[in-house]
């Protein structure tokens, strides 16, 4: 047994701690008090040149793509993942930055990769991504408002890819008599609006081009966006431009190559593909570049910064959007495959609420203990745990603390996660930064020990697009059977005859639920999943199924976050989260 009175007196230190930041200190208020190093000593550290930095400021730079080279030797890698998440989100960022920072102070040289925010969430309910408490990345209101314009570049080079496909339609220029009512590439905004779902453009008479029906997405879902976080360099990145599909010609798809006009994207994007060095709280190494969600897209940063990371340090710790069945599966058969990479570790962040959640705790009454309902919800972790499995991993469950958590009910976590094999570690990163994480990043220390894991992916790369779509569903999701609508099939079966069944598939599907339905709670089990439309990103070399109500373009809830965001006269800023 241990010590009882050094665990009361850990316990006095931990709740201090949370009164401390509960009722006195906010993120943004916490991140500013942090002494924060020049970015040249964090790069000096990797023993990346300073003098090779692009400077954006004291405080964040960008790498040369020196750095990210794809061959040779490289360090280990660990994912975070999480189980399904309460609406509020579970604190998957913090535990990961917490576990960064924990290696640090174990002597394990570690930097994390993780991805960009999107103005989105920003501004709307879930507020900025950059973790919080003792746990975060600075500099915090950078990172999380205009950074180093990467996503700004990305749209504005997918938006002008948009404007000179009606271009080419108004002058009659456009190759293989690309049919206007065709047009599958829709332009992108990095804002939650609904209103921008379905739009008509071209109206107003000749001179304002040819009238037809498209809509916007958000950034974060662009196939710019999943171009950049998957391509291995730039020589890649212009091959994807390439393979872009713009829509159907006479008998035959239209590619973006065709139109003559992928270098001017390139250049747009010349600096946005380069990853981003800041750092966390406590001086660690941080590579934050691409910000994809993982309910509609590919959900992970860019695999160029995630190898720089690998490259230059002897573990990465990175982490994939919303739950295993979203960010970690995609992670892994779409990003790991295409880059020749593996996790060395799975890490999956558990919160007592959302078990309860998913046990049938109301979302109003989630901070209160309750055995019964927590037992239940253990279902959809197990679920995550069986999935992790699937990839040859018995991941590390970390219990993110949260400040009425029960001791009681923790040690029943423990208890049922013990009995499953799988050893579960409570993370204090919020309240207590890298030390509240030392206990994980001493288990996460001892599993990447070892050598290379075998490469597990779900399904066959070459299988035939439905069957994929089949394995995810049934396999991963519990389903019992596919249902896609007539236009779904139809599409499926051209994407696959006219540009190849070696598509990858990122499924759109709610980020609540294991399944198509955000009411399915719990483990999901026999139920049918639906497919309503099926979008392509050829450059990115996937398909993207839209499954139940699933949209690529957020709306904004009644009372946003920007509501409580204020600029004082001296331009300090406040309400950001």
């Amino acid at each position: 047994m241990g010590d009882p009175i050094g665990s009361i007196q850990a316990a006095d230190v931990i709740c201090s701690s949370y009164t401390t930041l509960i009722f006195m200190l906010t993120d943004q208020e916490i991140a500013r008090q942090a002494t924060i190093l020049p970015i040249t000593e964090i790069a000096a550290r990797l023993n990346i040149a300073p003098d090779s930095l692009d400077l954006y400021g004291r405080y964040k730079a960008k790498i040369p793509l020196d750095y990210t080279r794809s061959e040779g030797p490289k360090g280990k890698l660990v994912l975070v993942s999480a189980m399904n998440p309460t609406p509020p989100g579970e604190g998957k960022t913090t535990c990961t930055i917490g576990l960064l920072d924990g290696l640090n102070r174990l002597g394990v040289r570690t930097s994390a990769a993780l991805r960009e925010p999107s103005l989105g969430p920003v501004f709307g309910i879930k507020g900025g991504a950059t973790g919080g408490g003792r746990a975060q990345a600075i500099p915090m209101e950078d990172i999380n408002l205009h950074f180093t314009g990467d996503i700004y570049a990305i749209e504005r080079a997918h938006n002008l890819l948009a404007a000179l496909i009606d271009n080419a339609l108004h002058f009659g220029t456009a190759p293989g008599q690309l049919d206007p009512r065709s047009v599958l590439f829709r332009r992108v905004i990095d804002l939650n609006d609904r209103a921008l779902r379905f739009v008509n453009v071209g109206l107003g008479g000749k001179s304002n081009g040819l009238p037809r029906e498209t809509g916007f997405d958000i950034t974060a879902a662009s196939e710019l966006m999943a171009i950049v976080c998957l391509s291995r360099n730039m020589q890649d990145l212009q091959a994807r431009l390439d393979r872009i599909l713009v829509g159907k010609g006479s008998g035959r798809p239209v590619l973006a190559g065709e139109l003559g006009v992928t270098g001017a994207l390139a250049a747009l994007l010349r600096d946005a593909i380069r990853p981003n060095l800041v750092q966390s709280l406590e001086g660690n190494p941080i590579f934050m570049h691409g910000g994809p969600f993982a309910n509609i897209a590919q959900g992970t940063n860019s695999l160029l910064a995630t190898y720089a990371s690998m490259n230059l340090s002897a573990v990465t710790v990175t982490e994939a959007g919303f739950g295993f069945d979203l960010g970690g599966e995609k992670f892994i058969d779409i990003k790991c495959r295409n880059g020749g990479i593996y996790p060395d570790a799975v890490v999956l962040v558990a919160t007592l609420r959302a078990l309860r959640y998913h046990g049938g705790q109301s979302l109003q009454s989630i901070t209160q203990p309750d055995a019964n309902a927590l037992m239940k919800g253990m279902s959809n972790l197990k679920r995550h745990i069986d999935n992790a499995r699937l990839f040859g991993f018995d991941p590390v469950v970390a219990i993110n603390r949260f400040h009425l958590d029960t001791p009681d009910e923790i040690r029943l976590l423990q208890k049922v996660c013990g009995d499953w094999g799988i050893r579960a570690v409570v993370c204090d990163a919020w309240a207590l930064g890298g030390e509240g994480a030392l206990e994980l990043a001493s288990v996460v220390r001892d599993e990447v020990q070892g050598p290379p894991r075998e490469h597990r992916f779900l399904y066959e790369a070459d299988a035939p697009l439905l069957e994929k779509i089949e394995r995810l569903a049934t396999v991963y999701y519990g389903a019992a059977e596919v249902n896609l609508t007539q236009q779904a099939a139809s599409k499926l079966a051209y994407f696959e005859e006219h540009i190849g069944r070696d598509l990858l598939v990122c499924m759109a599907k709610t980020q609540k639920s294991i399944s198509d339905d955000p009411n399915r709670l719990g483990a999901p089990a026999h139920y049918t999943f639906r497919i309503q439309d099926v979008h392509i990103s050829a450059g990115a070399g996937y398909v993207v199924p839209l499954a139940g109500e699933m949209m690529r373009m957020p709306g904004l809830p009644k009372e946003t976050a920007a509501h409580h965001i204020r600029v004082d006269e001296t331009g300090l800023i406040s309400g950001l989260f």
